[in-house]
């Protein structure tokens, strides 16, 4: 990584001039005694004194889970699922949406590429695409899905990302509180569209069971802290490379999910997942992936030690 895009200096700057979409954590801030501005750095180094889960109690999941009307109107498979949530670190809704829905996605997904709206970043994702269209805004935020999620949150899910896929991302192992952290952890949670059926040949999701039980893998643990000045000096490569070794040494057992189109995969902020390998290209592996927080978090970037910007 290059000296500029280290400096935490820069991205304050860029800060200071998002103060409606950040000004959120500055009173949870004063709450906790940080001495922060809406704009500064913000890492676990942060939290590193401060209690590990926030005061106040919690209903257990089955008691929130009951007194969700949208829980009630689910299938079996689908209530079983969810109510195994806080022991396997996920969640299978089969069928969620209808296929005119699915189609509508897709079609609002094209409609967005070829009027240049939204582009390809990072070799395949289309970011924040619901900011763009109504159909998939109203899709991310579909009330039904809202109350699941937060049900298995314990707070508020608020929307705060899209990525859509035309193929398989094939990421490698991860979990995505490295990339979206929050204070108290576990104040995020996932949800994964599939808008094409899924095979083997396609770029299926990976995800290790039970693996959020694990501790938290930050920038400490794999020595990419940085300084006063400095956001840490580590390739992305090199955090891969940790949590695989993590996989191996403690015999994690991967699991695949062939999807069909509409179902719903929801999976918690620490469960290690990634995309298998997209081995026919012939195929589309159509997708989206939302990411939800709880306001009631202070949401940022660990690798980058920015603050989340929401809204």
């Amino acid at each position: 990584m290059s000296f500029l895009r280290r400096l935490k200096p820069a991205y304050a700057l860029y800060n200071i001039f998002q103060r409606r979409r950040l000004i959120h954590n500055a009173v949870l801030y004063k709450k906790l005694g940080l001495n922060k501005s809406y704009f500064s750095p913000i890492s676990s180094r942060d939290f590193r004194n401060l209690p590990a889960t926030p005061a106040g109690n919690v209903p257990a999941l089955p008691a929130r889970l009951v007194q969700s009307e949208a829980f009630a109107v689910l299938p079996a498979a689908a209530q079983t699922s969810l109510l195994a949530f806080e022991d396997n670190g996920f969640a299978v809704l089969p069928g969620f949406f209808p296929a005119e829905r699915v189609a509508a996605m897709n079609a609002e997904v094209e409609r967005l590429l070829s009027s240049g709206e939204v582009k390809f970043k990072y070799r395949n994702k289309l970011m924040f695409a619901f900011r763009h269209s109504e159909t998939l805004r109203q899709a991310a935020q579909d009330p039904q899905l809202l109350e699941l999620l937060s049900a298995l949150l314990g707070h508020e899910a608020r929307l705060f990302q899209s990525i859509n896929f035309l193929s398989g991302s094939e990421q490698h192992t991860h979990s995505d509180s490295i990339h979206m952290s929050t204070y108290p952890l576990g104040g995020l949670i996932a949800a994964w569209v599939a808008l094409d059926d899924i095979t083997l040949e396609n770029g299926p999701l990976h995800y290790f069971p039970g693996s959020h039980q694990l501790p938290y893998y930050l920038n400490a643990d794999y020595d990419n802290e940085g300084n006063a000045l400095l956001i840490g000096a580590k390739d992305y490569s090199e955090y891969e490379a940790f949590i695989e070794s993590r996989v191996q040494a403690l015999g994690l057992q991967k699991q695949i999910f062939l999807a069909r189109k509409g179902d719903i995969f929801i999976w918690h902020a620490n469960l290690l997942h990634g995309g298998e390998a997209h081995t026919n290209k012939a195929l589309t592996r159509k997708s989206m992936v939302l990411h939800y927080f709880s306001p009631d978090h202070i949401c940022y970037h660990e690798v980058t030690q920015r603050p989340a910007l929401l809204g």
